[in-house]
């Protein structure tokens, strides 16, 4: 067993080393303490984690953030070790140049998106904004790959040490923004639709509208059966994510009462894992949350644990405390829009812990890497180019064995309009994920 030394325990340093070994490392057998003379007399695996060693154990210096409270801008030194990208660097004679639990922390809870920045038109902390994008490693998994240090160096002076191996896995997810293009959306949406493509000329889509109508053409948003065979054909276990909000300027999805949308989340909901898409609306009206949660219950008939916020709306840490007050277990909202990448700095699980609570709280963020409409709207990259991206994120997945996980749109499967073309693009990025 490894024994851990802190000065004194505090919410933060618990839930950090917690989280590295539990959560990153795969050890289970480790102890914190305070006590001295049990640290001294402990013959064993031994770790100091302070201001200095208390004798020749294995030591981290510890740079202080850990032992706060509140929220204050940093003065992070940055450095590198064995080519890596460091935060809360110091000379200090310590195991590791840079003290890796208050960069571990100051990454997973997300310390920067708490200070002041500047913020996109839907209110959203934006990449450019992220110390990631301005120090140049927002595609490195640089959480994953400093434990990845620890463990080395622990291995180095503990060789029996009990790590268990980490496993790299893919989880492909699914938004349902939209479920029809045409079909389902009542007589006056259908003809605000229509006449808004008439002023704007649009004859191609009022045709296609018109043909969808009469059963003549497949809804080009209705690509349920196309996934269902892809899932087939690799064995893919996806979870899609349902929006079911009232109507609004940006929740536009069918209204959760048509039986046809009801008929088609339950189907999904028999091959596939179901999680609740929130509303943009309900950012403003918490209320709206809850609601939504009981309407997708009541169709699928079970409890709705997994969700993940429609439009990427994540302020902290508001959004994962009404999570929390919902009973939701896992969040998969932690990703950039308009960049692929590691948003906390990792691509693997981690407990969501509430900065301005000082608590770790019952919930898990599975960070995703790619999104189709990252590098389709806001890069405006091409196939190829979005197929090699893509590629490079999961390379680093793999590196680290990690958690690969995915984000597309059903409108974006159909090989209509702005998507055609990019059928390949996700079948490529299964197939390469697939390869171990």
């Amino acid at each position: 067993m490894l024994l851990i030394y802190i000065p004194k325990i505090t919410p933060r340093n618990r839930y950090t080393i917690k989280t590295v070994f539990n959560h990153l490392l795969q050890l289970s057998e480790f102890q914190l303490t305070s006590d001295v003379d049990r640290f001294s007399e402990y013959v064993g695996e031994k770790l100091t984690y302070a201001k200095k060693p208390l004798g020749d154990e294995l030591f981290i210096y510890a740079s202080g953030l850990l032992e706060k409270k509140g929220i204050d801008e940093q003065k992070i030194e940055f450095g590198e070790f064995d080519g890596l990208i460091t935060l809360f660097a110091n000379k200090t004679k310590s195991a590791l140049p840079y003290d890796i639990f208050s960069a571990v922390f100051y990454m997973l809870s997300r310390y920067e998106e708490y200070l002041p920045h500047r913020r996109d038109h839907y209110d959203r902390f934006i990449a450019k904004e992220s110390l990631a994008y301005k120090m140049g490693f927002l595609q490195t998994a640089v959480v994953d790959r400093w434990a990845l240090q620890l463990k080395k160096v622990i291995l180095a002076k503990f060789p029996n040490t009990a790590f268990k191996p980490r496993t790299y896995s893919y989880i492909p997810t699914i938004d349902i923004d939209n479920a029809f293009a045409y079909k389902e959306k009542g007589l006056i949406r259908t003809m605000g639709g229509f006449f808004k493509n008439l002023m704007k000329l649009n004859f191609r889509q009022i045709k296609d509208q018109i043909l969808v109508l009469l059963d003549r053409k497949s809804d080009p948003y209705d690509t349920y059966n196309y996934q269902r065979n892809i899932q087939k054909k690799y064995n893919l276990h996806p979870i899609y994510f349902i929006l079911l909000g009232d109507y609004g300027f940006n929740d536009k999805n069918i209204s959760y009462e048509k039986r046809n949308f009801q008929s088609l989340i339950k189907n999904l909901a028999d091959y596939a894992q179901i999680g609740i898409h929130p509303s943009f609306g309900s950012n403003q009206k918490t209320e709206n949350l809850h609601k939504e949660i009981l309407r997708l219950e009541e169709i699928v008939k079970r409890d709705i644990t997994k969700s993940r916020q429609h439009f990427l709306k994540l302020s902290m840490p508001e959004t994962y405390r009404n999570l929390v007050k919902e009973d939701i277990l896992e969040d998969y909202t932690m990703g950039f829009a308009n960049e692929l990448g590691f948003r906390a700095g990792t691509c693997s699980p981690y407990p969501f812990y509430d900065l301005d609570e000082e608590v770790e709280c019952k919930l898990t963020v599975f960070p995703f890497q790619v999104m189709e409409s990252t590098l389709r709207y806001y890069q405006n990259i091409g196939i190829t180019e979005s197929i090699r991206a893509i590629k490079a994120i999961i390379d680093e997945v793999k590196a680290v064995d990690g958690t690969f996980i995915s984000l597309w749109h059903n409108e974006s499967l159909g090989e209509n309009s702005d998507w055609i073309g990019w059928t390949k693009v996700y079948e490529e990025m299964i197939a390469y994920a697939l390869i171990k």
